[in-house]
């Protein structure tokens, strides 16, 4: 406890020194040794403790700003998904429309049973009917058929609007009709084409196994 209290007595007088030195200056030099205290503690503040924390705060918005632009980012993707997923949904219901809309190999016979049909109900007397060959496209084929029918004009007239109702495509060209000086009755012939998808298939495997010698 004397230690302590020797020690404690020691400071008491070098402060008391101290303020005693201070008090024989000039209000001058007294404000001036203020100011560079001041001075020394704000710097020593503004140095060690504001610097590192103003740093650490401008990183931290930084990155903020950043994260907000990321965001943003891959909030306007998210909204193009969404629009190519619906464009996407919409082109994949009008392909199933349009390929209900063409005949497989299986349903040909019925459909060119159907085109005959659909003269024979006009009342047009064929001349020919004919399946020419198939012509070959990327992703489909052709199938022409060579037709001659008899009628008089109405007949036709119903008969191209058979073809209409048929619930697959069919197309008609090259039509020529002709007629007879005085004769109600009309020759025409034309080119009837529908259409049949043809799914691409895959690259057969060439690859065979080296036998070991």
């Amino acid at each position: 406890m004397t230690k302590e209290k020797s020690k404690i007595d020691e400071i008491k007088e070098k402060l008391s020194a101290f303020f005693e030195k201070v008090g024989e200056l000039t209000k001058v030099q007294r404000l001036l040794i203020c100011l560079i205290t001041f001075a020394v503690i704000g710097g020593s503040y503004y140095y060690f403790v504001f610097m590192p924390k103003h740093g650490e705060l401008k990183k931290v918005e930084q990155n903020y700003q950043n994260k907000l632009k990321l965001l943003s980012t891959y909030k306007r993707r998210a909204s193009e998904i969404l629009k190519y997923e619906k464009m996407m949904a919409q082109t994949q219901e009008e392909f199933n429309t349009a390929m209900k809309a063409l005949p497989d190999k299986r349903e040909l016979p019925s459909l060119l049973t159907g085109i005959s049909k659909a003269g024979s109900d006009a009342g047009l007397a064929f001349h020919l009917f004919k399946p020419e060959n198939e012509v070959n496209k990327e992703f489909y084929k052709e199938i022409p058929i060579s037709i001659k029918v008899k009628g008089r004009y109405h007949q036709l007239t119903d008969f191209f609007f058979q073809i209409t109702r048929l619930n697959r495509i069919v197309n008609i060209n090259n039509v020529a009709v002709k007629s007879r000086k005085g004769a109600k009755i009309l020759e025409m012939s034309c080119k009837a084409v529908t259409y049949m998808f043809v799914e691409k298939k895959g690259p057969k495997n060439k690859n065979k196994r080296k036998r070991k010698k």
